[in-house]
């Protein structure tokens, strides 16, 4: 299936490592969005060539257009330098991020237009598939094992945030996590982007971006109920102690006040 030209409304960032198959249920769920006015552009923290061929040969199926931008060398976590990297490559004025390890519901991309507003940065939260629950799905690959009545007794965690209440407003309670937020790209220009000082999992990618955003007068609305995805299961990789040094690198940044980061978009452009 091809899909239309002219300018994409929404830009969709997969934040992928390594794992093709739920990267295929993405990119069927994306398929049966219900709004289809968005480009995909998967940011890999790799170069696998076997991600490469698998890009290519399925991007001729697909009713959206996907960019593949990805490393010179698996180097470590480098998760941020891609993310100013989509940034740079994206033509809609709205960015929506993801992880690879998350399948969107299908009406991500129309919650997240519909709910974009100048100065504000949205947030969804995710749903904690089970482990057998995420090998059928990536067994059979079928999307109606993420329906309600599948999870009730699938060992699903986080199980309310899979309610879909479009008219029910949410008022703030948590903040940004990087599997799942969405803003106008000006306003990551206005702060330079990703820090790519951050070279371990958690905090730059969203805690960190999020203090700057804010402190720049920004505010933050939940998309909890709205704009949902569904986490599949793996066995934790990076540790609470990677996450301590972040969390003790952005006590220094908030101590010089930088905002505007010194190590980010800027250099992509």
């Amino acid at each position: 299936m091809k899909h239309t030209s002219g300018r994409s409304k929404v830009s969709l960032v997969v934040a992928y490592y390594k794992n093709i198959p739920v990267l295929d249920l993405i990119f069927k769920a994306l398929a049966d969005q219900s709004c289809g006015d968005f480009e995909v552009i998967v940011a890999e923290d790799d170069c696998s060539v076997e991600t490469k061929a698998f890009i290519q040969a399925r991007t001729s199926q697909l009713p959206f257009p996907v960019k593949h931008i990805y490393q010179q060398k698996d180097d470590g976590f480098r998760k941020n330098e891609m993310l100013n990297r989509s940034i740079s490559v994206a033509e809609a004025d709205l960015m929506v991020f993801l992880d690879g390890d998350c399948i969107p519901h299908r009406h991500f991309i129309k919650e997240y237009l519909k709910n974009a507003t100048e100065g504000v940065a949205l947030f969804g939260r995710r749903v904690m598939l089970s482990q057998p629950l995420t090998q059928k799905l990536i067994q059979t690959k079928d999307l109606n094992l993420l329906s309600m009545s599948s999870l009730l007794f699938s060992g699903t965690g986080r199980l309310r945030d899979a309610l879909y209440l479009p008219f029910v407003n949410r008022k703030k309670k948590e903040g940004i996590w990087g599997c799942n937020w969405g803003i106008l790209r000006k306003h990551l220009v206005e702060v330079n982007g990703f820090d790519e000082d951050y070279i371990r999992a958690g905090v730059g990618e969203d805690v960190d971006i999020e203090w700057r955003l804010l402190s720049k007068g920004l505010k933050v609305q939940s998309m909890k109920h709205k704009a949902i995805v569904y986490h599949t299961y793996h066995k934790p990789n990076y540790s609470q102690d990677e996450v301590n040094i972040n969390y003790r690198l952005m006590e220094e940044k908030q101590r010089a006040g930088n905002l505007y980061c010194l190590n980010g978009l800027e250099k992509q452009q």
